[in-house]
């Protein structure tokens, strides 16, 4: 079949809709039509990457039905509602290994293992999780990246725990989700962090209690003297240097002992380039903190009904998390204005 899909041929250009030729799925895939794709910060480092190959397909988090399944895929059938994510079902170790899904553009095979900027999607079953219909076909598919990446720090990687103080620094659509996981964990304070007052005031309706404005105040000292010492938990979910450093250090200190612990802080944004960090040992040491990292810390099948409930219960507003929603011929301004920083919380693309 023929479908048409959003890809980069060259680096650092635009995105080309254009028609691929979309095989029948092999017995692990699926094929998904797509209702909705959101549109993530990652793609942008995609799109800069000189080191993956194109011609390039591009997003992982999206809200599709299943059209077409392989004969070993069990867990989803045709009709089914889904969401396409970039966290596979079965964990694996290290990095994701590369796949083609077998789709292609005047017979060269396009490059990445999965895509939701597209009108049909063929892509291994392992990253299809199934989702109940009576869920929106369109705010539903952030859940795919942004709200398994922010949520599933707090719950899963740091288990952030009623009365622990959280601090998150950069309050885009992850930072957001991080900061409604730690309010309905039921965390106190919970800490923001930008350079943007009008992110940072919009926070407030996903459970943030303190704003910081990095660009007026050292943000470090401004956390200390909230928390009387530093935060349980500092969250980067922005991933430039300087918040690489700053998260520990805006974490409490332990001392000495065998549980006498300090906080602990976890990157979750992904740095982009090759920068390093700095950062004193004597904060390992002297206070017992840690430093974690945390990609994508979901249980697809369990998690995403959760997350999704949290929306039903009212907990957490994704319709108010997303934005700015664009037609799939507007993609090329949809990834312009969150570049230029003009999006607050998401945006998302309806088909």
């Amino acid at each position: 079949m023929k479908t048409k899909a959003a890809v980069q041929f060259t680096l650092d250009g635009p995105l080309e809709l254009v028609d691929l030729e979309v095989p029948d799925p092999s017995e692990n895939q699926v094929i998904v039509k797509m209702y909705s794709s959101g549109v993530c910060h990652s793609q942008l480092h995609q799109m800069a990457n000189p080191n993956l190959p194109r011609p390039l397909v591009l997003g992982h988090e999206g809200t599709g039905i299943v059209t077409k399944t392989g004969k070993n895929v069990s867990h989803v059938s045709e009709g089914d509602h889904v969401i396409v994510t970039w966290v596979k079902r079965v964990e694996t170790q290290g990095s994701i290994p590369a796949e083609l899904t077998g789709a292609s553009y005047h017979e060269t095979p396009v490059n990445g293992n999965v895509y939701t900027l597209g009108e049909d999607v063929l892509t291994n079953s392992d990253y299809v999780v199934p989702i109940s219909k009576e869920y929106p076909t369109d705010i539903s598919c952030i859940v795919g990246c942004a709200v398994l990446t922010g949520a599933g720090a707090v719950i899963n990687t740091a288990q952030v725990k009623p009365g622990e103080s959280v601090a998150v620094f950069g309050v885009g659509g992850v930072g957001l989700c991080a900061i409604q996981a730690a309010s309905i964990s039921k965390a106190n304070p919970v800490i923001a962090v930008d350079l943007d007052s009008e992110k940072l005031k919009f926070a407030q309706e996903f459970g943030a209690t303190h704003l910081i404005n990095a660009s007026e105040n050292d943000p470090i000292e401004q956390i200390k003297d909230i928390t009387n010492g530093g935060v349980d938990y500092a969250f980067d979910a922005i991933g430039v240097k300087i918040t690489n450093e700053q998260i520990l250090e805006s974490t409490r200190s332990g001392g000495s002992g065998a549980n006498n612990l300090g906080g602990t802080s976890v990157l979750i944004g992904l740095p982009h380039g090759n920068h390093t960090m700095s950062i004193p040992p004597r904060l390992f040491v002297g206070g017992q903190r840690l430093y974690r990292g945390s990609l994508g810390a979901t249980y697809p099948d369990t998690d995403f009904p959760m997350f999704l409930d949290w929306y039903k219960n009212g907990q957490f507003p994704l319709d108010k998390l997303i934005t700015k929603r664009y037609k799939f011929d507007e993609i090329n301004e949809a990834y312009e204005s969150l570049s230029n920083g003009e999006i607050l919380g998401r945006s998302i693309v309806v088909y």
